[in-house]
């Protein structure tokens, strides 16, 4: 069936982990965990970021316009888990400070604050492209998503 075919290849793509974030009118922080996220454009700075149709976070971000995106470290698949799982009360027992008005998880290695540049229909999911706003980076290796397990990258020495 191809929709096992198309399950199958892509456990076999590895994704960087991030936990995107808004916060909302009156202050709460929302977040849910991501697998699909990638760099759009250097000129202006843009990424993209998908968010299931039927999600909170989704609403949120229509309503606000912005996101933030927390790309997380290799230590951090706890924290990846905890987002990804449903409820409204995800940021009740995690830390984070407000950075250019979004909720940021320390410890991220990279952080992006986006504006909603626009919103992209796709199957049961929209794609957020947004406008970076501002970023900033600490040490750590990334985590990432193969094959159904967390893991993280490995770098391999060039062969001739």
């Amino acid at each position: 069936m191809l929709a096992e075919a198309f399950r199958e290849v892509m456990a076999g793509v590895a994704t960087p982990v991030s936990v995107i974030t808004a916060v909302s009118a009156d202050g709460v922080p929302h977040g849910t965990t991501v697998s699909a996220f990638a760099s759009l454009s250097m000129d202006p700075p843009m990424v993209l970021v998908s968010l299931d149709r039927g999600s909170d976070l989704l609403a949120l971000v229509r309503d606000t316009g912005r996101f933030g995106v927390n790309v997380l470290g290799s230590t951090q698949s706890a924290l990846a888990l905890s987002f990804a799982r449903k409820g409204p009360d995800k940021f009740a027992a995690v830390d984070w400070v407000p950075d250019s008005g979004l909720p940021r998880l320390p410890g991220a290695p990279g952080w992006l604050a986006c504006d909603v540049e626009s919103l992209v229909e796709g199957g049961d999911h929209v794609v957020a492209l947004g406008l970076v706003t501002a970023a900033d980076t600490v040490d750590g290796a990334p985590l990432t998503y193969h094959s159904r397990v967390f893991g993280t990258h490995a770098a391999l020495e060039a062969t001739p």
